[in-house]
């Protein structure tokens, strides 16, 4: 199977590096495009014996599936360009641009063709690491089709398949929410460093600290609050600190962020 990924960027550079990371997909199946070949060198050091171009109807000859790794206000133009070399009934054409529906995708290349292979992706960035959570939408595709997708996808972490109205909602939770994980290390860093622990430290302290209470909830399935619970004894400082970050609207700045980054 072979794959284009036309977009250089953050996304598709992860794309790239988490693939051939994964030690399951062959570099030479893919092939990287973008406008700056200095960025696409970059990537291609980093995932050795993948193919760079910087001319997108050439990347996309002879690939099975079509990642369009590319802003939204970008993708139209890039469309533009490969539409008339896209062989549709043979390439599937899986958008990343983050708020363009599977309607105006279809909408974009209803000229060349009506027989459309169409998905949306949303992943996040822990794609370099194998880690992304990864959402995937489709107009109607075949049952292969959906599974080379995912196939993809899984290997570069989780991945699930959801209706599209839900995809807002999912971009707010896991791709948006992997930059609010990142503000929570980094707000608890300058607080440990204001109660005495050096930054390097602290920081360590509280990935490895992260990593013990993921690895509870998924060993127990338990609500987060049942393990809550075993370390809130009465009159004890975890229970003073957990009311007053509720004072300071902990959980109230959580809930509204994921609404706004939902919009």
């Amino acid at each position: 199977m072979k794959i284009a990924i036309i977009g250089g960027g953050n996304m598709g550079g992860a794309i790239a590096r988490g693939l051939v990371a994964s030690g399951t997909f062959p570099a030479a199946d893919i092939t990287l495009a973008g406008p700056h070949r200095e960025v696409l060198d970059k990537v291609a050091a980093d995932a050795p014996g993948i193919s760079v171009v910087t001319d997108n109807p050439t990347a996309i000859k002879g690939a099975d599936i079509i990642i369009l790794a590319v802003k939204p206000w970008v993708l139209p133009g890039v469309l533009e360009e490969i539409a008339p070399r896209i062989a549709f009934r043979e390439q599937a054409i899986v958008s990343l641009a983050a708020g363009v529906s599977l309607a105006d995708i279809d909408g974009m290349l209803h000229r060349y063709s009506t027989a459309r292979t169409l998905f949306r992706a949303m992943p996040n960035t822990a794609m370099s690491v194998g880690s992304s959570m990864t959402f995937l939408c489709h107009d109607n595709a075949s049952q292969k089709s959906v599974d080379d997708v995912v196939a993809i996808f899984d290997r570069l972490g989780s991945t699930a398949v959801i209706e599209e109205r839900l995809m807002g909602a999912a971009t707010a939770l896991c791709s948006c929410g992997i930059a609010y994980a990142m503000r929570y290390v980094r707000a608890a860093t300058e607080g440990a460093v204001e109660l005495g622990l050096y930054p390097a430290a602290a920081r360590d302290y509280i990935l490895t600290t992260l990593k013990g209470a993921v690895s509870l909830l998924e060993s127990t399935g338990n609500n987060p609050e049942v393990e809550i619970d075993k370390v809130t004894t009465p009159g004890g400082v975890t229970i003073k600190g957990l009311n007053a970050m509720e004072a300071n609207g902990f959980t109230t700045s959580v809930i509204e962020g994921l609404k706004a980054s939902a919009k």
